[in-house]
């Protein structure tokens, strides 16, 4: 069982992914996702300024749990934490990657979709991963399938994942939380409309709220 910290995941159902192309747009994406509820937030190592845009957060959003992804190896997941990062998560898994985040002390996420990569994650010792991309590997109805053989598991499914299919996620008893992206449209972080994301997040703090009170 891995001692690492995972209630961060119990601070909103909902994990913004951020794809931040303009660092200027960081810090008041950040505070205008806390505003509507959802603290939790997840960089993704896919543009030049993510790291900084970490950084940027954890400094000026203190109010935030910002974390890295797409971190494919030690490299990145220790750069991440040197900018602040407080948890980790990835596509993917390897050894490697489990032990730089057990040495790091950080939460991992490891990206897994197969019976044969949830039982490498386990015994590396991860008990709460990333399931993804979650639409095109089955969904819901492989979560349910996998919670057969697997009831130690919990699962943050990621991919495919929006306002629409919210609700059935949310129902799986092994989801803890979902990872998307609708929270913040293109549209409105290039129009600087951060009224509309806090709107969006609250909106999605009150269904997943509306979900869970009929579970």
């Amino acid at each position: 069982m891995s001692t690492h910290d995972y209630r961060f995941l119990q601070a909103a159902p909902v994990i913004p992914v951020l794809v931040i192309h303009d660092l200027a747009t960081a810090v008041p994406m950040a505070h205008a996702l806390v505003e509507g509820g959802l603290p939790v937030l997840e960089v993704t190592l896919r543009t030049p300024c993510a790291l900084e845009a970490i950084a940027a957060i954890a400094r000026e959003v203190p109010a935030a749990i910002v974390g890295a992804g797409t971190v494919c190896n030690a490299d990145q997941l220790s750069m991440s934490q040197a900018h602040g990062a407080q948890f980790i998560v990835s596509p993917g898994s390897s050894q490697a990657l489990f032990q730089a985040a057990h040495a790091a002390q950080l939460p991992l996420l490891p990206g897994v979709c197969t019976a044969s990569e949830m039982i490498q994650a386990m015994d590396a010792g991860f008990n709460i991963l990333k399931f993804f991309p979650a639409e095109i590997n089955g969904g819901v109805a492989a979560l349910k399938a996998f919670s057969g053989p697997f009831p130690q598991l919990q699962f943050c499914p990621t991919g495919g994942i929006n306002r629409s299919n919210l609700a059935d996620y949310l129902s799986v008893t092994s989801v803890i939380a979902v990872g998307g992206s609708w929270v913040t449209p293109t549209e409105a972080v290039q129009a600087r409309d951060w009224g509309t994301i806090t709107q969006l997040a609250k909106q999605s703090v009150t269904l997943a709220q509306t979900i869970m009170a009929a579970a």
